[in-house]
């Protein structure tokens, strides 16, 4: 590795102009490397942010798609685009600190398996509350995974380098060889659980997951979809079954898809039904329906 080698720093922005203006701003004033490109990814927003975003931060990168493609697609494009050997994909409703490129590329120095580099998380409104040290692994009954010492203090008590499930798509960093190998983040989830799904492709070609807890990021949260969003519950509900029907063995599949069809469907059906959230509850049934309506490829 080159004792500086380019970044390229991808974020996406979707009609969420002042966010995006925030987060550049934290890169121009904590971002402390020097070899760096910043790509802003607009996914048609309703009005072009172009001059908005030079305007705080002038060597941006801006590029517009003329479709939503979803986190994934849009990722792609700026993928595609990049320069960098290194490229660091990160949400727009985060905050950089100092040092924060440094400790990850340091992870690629040390370790020859990595693939990606995810850093800890910290709430941005609550801070010193972690968010992410680190996944789980994925529940063989609900399709879930939990977030390692998440809701935590943080009093150093993950302070150590390890491997990880999964990456945060939060912010990750991604050697560009290693995409090489792997391949482009998948399309069709459009909306959560790809990096999930991404994580599990670069496992199978023999790279690692890690988190590096010297690095340190702050992130406001679901700023784009919002915590609780009938799109959100939509994309949750058809990507989980997605996951697993992707990634799990037979025998695991089929133990999700009896406790999805004999607790999951019930219980928030009924949730849905007694909290009046019936936008939330067409959502659900839709994310289900969406899968005897497509032809999807088993791994």
């Amino acid at each position: 590795m080159s004792k500086q080698p380019l970044v390229s720093i991808i974020t996406l922005n979707w009609n969420t102009i002042s966010i995006t203006c925030d987060f550049l701003a934290s890169i121009k004033e904590r971002n402390t490397y020097a070899n760096i490109e910043v790509i802003v990814v607009d996914n048609a927003s309703d009005i072009d942010p172009s001059e908005s975003f030079s305007s705080v931060y002038p060597p941006v990168k801006n590029l517009r798609s003329t479709n939503n493609l979803g986190f994934s697609g849009g990722n792609n494009i700026g993928i595609k685009a990049a320069m960098g050997d290194y490229l660091f994909l990160v949400n727009n409703d985060t905050e950089f600190t100092p040092g924060l490129i440094e400790s990850l590329l340091i992870v690629f120095q040390k370790k020859s398996d990595a693939g990606i580099v995810c850093p800890k998380f910290h709430n941005y409104f609550n801070r010193g509350i972690i968010e992410y040290a680190g996944y789980k692994p994925v529940n063989i009954f609900t399709g879930r995974n939990g977030m390692i010492g998440s809701g935590e203090m943080d009093k150093g008590q993950y302070d150590v380098l390890n491997k990880t499930n999964y990456a945060h798509g939060g912010a990750m960093m991604v050697s560009k060889k290693a995409i090489e190998s792997v391949g482009l983040m998948p399309e069709q989830f459009f909306l959560y659980y790809e990096e999930l799904d991404w994580s599990v492709r670069f496992r199978e070609k023999g790279y690692a997951i890690y988190f590096q807890p010297e690095g340190l990021i702050y992130h406001k949260e679901s700023m784009t979809t919002g915590k609780s969003s009938p799109m959100k519950t939509f994309y949750l509900t058809r990507n989980r079954i997605l996951f697993m029907r992707r990634n799990m063995p037979f025998a695991s599949l089929g133990v999700f898809f009896f406790y999805f069809t004999f607790f999951t469907i019930p219980k928030n059906s009924l949730i849905f039904l007694f909290k009046r959230q019936i936008g939330h509850l067409k959502s659900f049934w839709k994310g289900i329906w969406w899968h005897f309506n497509n032809n999807i490829s088993f791994r």
